[in-house]
């Protein structure tokens, strides 16, 4: 794999920020100048500065994953354990804004992201879940409108799990970690999964999703699977899986990994500068620092 990332981050050493944690998950850098990120596992939300270190701000999550800001400021999260989408209100109260949609229970919320015009996309997986306890008979992209209304997005994707819009957002990105449970025999094996990609969609001016095609393929027998990812100010995308963390130009074009002492899930630009990359790594959170400033995936 071509491996020469030198033009992307300043080193290819990653810092050590906190560690200690059984597997941290969805990153968010804050306004308010502080890292979030979840403790998947141990259904915990982390707030991390380097004044004060990292602490509990939020116990029984739900075995929260994604997080996101919407176009208020509020903290969005996918309670995958409890099959909903929560909001963090002002006040500080936790609400339940998309659990339904026709009536039917989502599968398990993955990884969120915020259009500029306040809809909020998420994935679906339905992989997690006994057959017996799914609603839906589709694993997809789904949005939640300015409205309220939870609606389909597109409904062709195998395990979706990350999301990401390039700069313009007429383009959102999902990585697919497998196809069903005989690619995780195969990664324990140690062969590789051919079903391991990132897909690319056009976002429509009604929110759905358009001519789906793979942008890039992530097949491995590498410990770890596509999963979270962001794009910077030059549309390149960053996405977390085997090995590393791969960073592609928007052409689909590999440029190369990065590699730190853990496998990552997920990543978030933040810092001033917005050049500041916090990488959530099974136990820990690490940063790196990129060449080029990254969006923030929300508004």
């Amino acid at each position: 794999m071509k491996s020469d990332i030198s033009n992307v981050v300043e080193t290819p050493q990653a810092e050590l920020l906190a560690t200690g944690f059984r597997f941290t998950e969805g990153p968010l850098w804050h306004p308010d100048g502080s890292t979030y990120f979840v403790d998947l596992k141990r259904s915990r939300f982390i707030k991390w500065n380097r004044a004060t270190g990292s602490r509990v701000v939020r116990e029984n999550t739900g075995e929260g994953n994604g997080t996101t800001l919407d176009s208020h400021g509020r903290i969005l999260m996918c309670e995958g354990g409890r099959r909903r989408i929560t909001r963090q209100e002002h006040n500080g109260d936790w609400i339940t804004i998309a659990e339904l949609i026709d009536g039917k229970r989502i599968n398990m919320p993955n990884d969120i992201v915020c259009h500029s015009n306040g809809t909020i996309y998420f994935t679906d997986p339905g992989g997690r879940l006994p057959e017996s306890e799914r609603e839906l008979d589709f694993s997809g992209v789904l949005m939640v409108r300015g409205d309220g209304q939870v609606s389909v997005a597109t409904d062709e994707c195998e395990y979706p799990n990350g999301l990401a819009f390039s700069p313009d957002e007429k383009v959102l990105y999902v990585s697919i970690s497998r196809l069903d449970n005989k690619c995780t025999i195969e990664k324990e094996l140690g062969e590789i999964c051919k079903h391991q990609f990132i897909r690319a969609f056009d976002v429509q001016s009604d929110g759905t999703l358009t001519n789906n095609r793979i942008f890039a393929d992530m097949s491995s027998s590498v410990d770890g699977v596509p999963d979270g990812m962001k794009v910077d100010s030059k549309g390149r995308i960053f996405c977390t899986g085997p090995g590393g963390c791969w960073v592609y130009e928007n052409t689909g074009t590999l440029i190369g990994m990065i590699e730190l002492p853990e496998i990552p899930a997920n990543l978030a630009f933040g810092g001033i500068d917005m050049r500041s990359i916090f990488l959530t790594a099974r136990t820990s959170l690490y940063l790196i620092r990129a060449t080029e400033p990254g969006l923030l995936g929300h508004p």
